[in-house]
């Protein structure tokens, strides 16, 4: 369930400020959500893997605390965020 270079590379693209980027929040976020979306595909697959539904709820969690910080630090960048990547607030 890793993501590819590829994957990672392109959803890091998304929101960094240069090509070496990925330590800022919405870069961040970006890459979470790739991952969850990785982890959503193969869990309507295969239903009873807990340990990869366990890993889901816990990107999810860091998602969502590294949105709250986005909020309160940026909130232009978040609103930007959630409006590229679809995510409700």
């Amino acid at each position: 369930m890793a993501l590819t270079i590829e994957e990672k590379k392109k959803a890091i693209n998304t929101f960094s400020k240069d090509g070496k980027d990925t330590g800022s929040a919405s870069s961040q976020v970006s890459l979470l959500t790739a991952k969850i979306h990785k982890l959503n595909e193969h869990l309507k697959k295969n239903i009873h893997d807990f340990s990869s539904k366990r890993g889901l709820l816990s990107n999810v969690g860091q998602r969502r605390k590294m949105l709250k910080y986005l909020s309160q630090k940026d909130p232009k960048e978040y609103e930007k965020v959630l409006k590229e990547l679809g995510l409700r607030k």
